[in-house]
């Protein structure tokens, strides 16, 4: 048994910021992890080793598509599973020892096992109760599943299942066109798999902006992966070795079934709660099972917070890195702050999709007057460069050029929409980036001709 001033349980992306900065603060600190290694779903079978696949597999793309246009001549490089998914594995175990190196550095205590909460001020590890005055839940999320879809990780995976497989599949279903569902398609269709992903939904990618969604659909079916959408899936039959998934398409009922050697389900994620004795407790929770938290991200129990995707809002490593920060600075007595209306997302496909703030469609529905800047990046000197001249970055402004949202589909979208990220926390204007010198030639143009675009008009446009 030991005495500390915070416990946070869970080292994933909130976890382990937050005890990192808890220390910092001069707070005696413990961090409750039950994985061999630290950094929760992100770093161990999440954003970390889908990274690492998505650029081999882009590298493979390049190698097969466009070096010989650039005089690399010679034959395509063959695929080693085992050793792509042995490069994947290093990222992985380098990133999470990394974690492991800052918790020694901070003089934070690793207590090994799982977690749960007996008491106010108590957290049982095992057979031993530890004391504090504080307890951060940032017990992160699971992959969520279809009724009539029983998952075995090995011919029905999720996405810790995909990022292993035994071997590349011939054929692979992809239920759900999401974020996940989209990169690990990626990285299949790259492999050679026949990727058909099917979506309850009439567009890929829910809540992204539309014209973005019709864009990267367009892209994504050029590169050779097939969408049905508005289809729900009534279920997935694997007695015969292979899968059967079956669904039935909403505009007319109509029932069909498409074969497959893995089938990969992708329809979200839920909140991690089971076994932390919450509800002994009395922590209230909302009605989709995040656990309901004030302003501050305090629970209905004095002493205990939630961070992460264990709580309301998008399920993002960042947004919960930034909850970890903010919890930390309540919990030593500061202020802390996390911004939702600017917290970006993106997906690390080819092309990368990138946005932040408001979309077209959600200012429509609330009434609001707006004023949208577009560039396509085949005016992009760099982009057509690099053979990736494909998509626009667009920004939204109101009607005082007070910039709103931003969507870029195109070459380094998860890096360019920084740029407006800042430029909405400092509530600067469509102008202010327009009269920002930006470097020739680089990406980063295509953000300021958008820019400009909001004004008197684009210039490579």
């Amino acid at each position: 048994m030991a005495d500390f001033d915070v416990i946070v349980i869970g080292s994933g992306p909130g976890g382990y910021v937050c005890a990192i900065r808890c220390a910092q603060l001069g707070l005696k600190t413990a961090c409750v992890e039950g994985r061999e290694t630290l950094g929760g779903t992100c770093l161990n079978v999440g954003c970390i080793p889908s990274k690492a696949l998505l650029h081999a597999t882009h590298e493979l793309h390049e190698a097969e598509h466009n070096f010989a246009k650039m005089g690399l001549k010679g034959k395509s490089p063959s695929v080693d599973w085992d050793q792509m998914k042995a490069y994947k594995q290093e990222t992985v175990d380098g990133n999470t020892k990394g974690i492991e190196f800052l918790f020694k550095k901070n003089k934070i205590e690793w207590l090994k096992g799982w977690g749960s909460i007996p008491e106010a001020g108590k957290v049982k590890v095992g057979d031993e109760v530890h004391t504090a005055k504080h307890i951060v839940v940032a017990s992160g999320s699971e992959p969520a599943s279809l009724p009539g879809i029983e998952i075995d990780e090995k011919t029905v995976v999720t996405s810790t299942g995909a990022l292993s497989l035994g071997k590349i599949p011939k054929s692979l279903v992809v239920i759900g066109a999401g974020v996940i569902g989209l990169e690990m398609g990626s990285v299949y269709a790259r492999l050679g798999s026949d990727v058909t992903v099917v979506e309850y939904l009439d567009a890929i990618t829910p809540g992204m902006d539309g014209e973005v969604a019709k864009q990267f659909q367009k892209i994504l079916t050029k590169q050779g992966m097939k969408f049905v959408l508005g289809a729900a899936v009534q279920g997935v039959d694997t007695s015969g070795g292979k899968a059967k998934v079956t669904y039935k398409l909403n505009k007319d009922d109509s029932e069909t079934t498409i074969d497959a050697d893995t089938v990969l389900v992708a329809t979200g994620r839920k909140p991690v709660t089971k076994g932390l004795g919450l509800d002994a407790l009395g922590v209230e929770l909302e009605k989709r099972g995040q656990v309901k938290t004030d302003a501050q991200w305090q629970t209905s129990v004095k002493g205990i917070y939630a961070i992460g995707d264990a709580i309301v809002g998008p399920m993002l490593a960042h947004k919960a890195e930034d909850e970890g920060m903010a919890v930390a600075e309540v919990i030593a007595g500061k202020h802390g702050h996390v911004n939702y209306d600017v917290i970006p997302g993106v997906i690390y496909t080819s092309p990368e999709v990138a946005s932040v703030g408001k979309t077209e469609e959600a200012l429509k529905a609330d009434g609001v007057k707006y004023k949208v800047g577009k560039f396509p990046f085949m005016g992009n000197a760099r982009a057509k460069a690099v053979f990736q001249a494909e998509g626009f970055a667009k920004l939204i402004v109101d009607e005082n050029d007070r910039i709103l949202g931003a969507h870029i589909i195109g070459p380094g979208a998860g890096d360019l929409i920084h740029e407006v990220c800042v430029a909405m926390e400092f509530g600067a204007s469509a102008e202010d980036l327009a009269m920002t010198c930006h470097a020739h030639p680089t990406f980063s143009e295509a953000v300021r001709e958008a820019a400009l675009a909001c004004g008197d008009g684009a210039i490579h446009a």
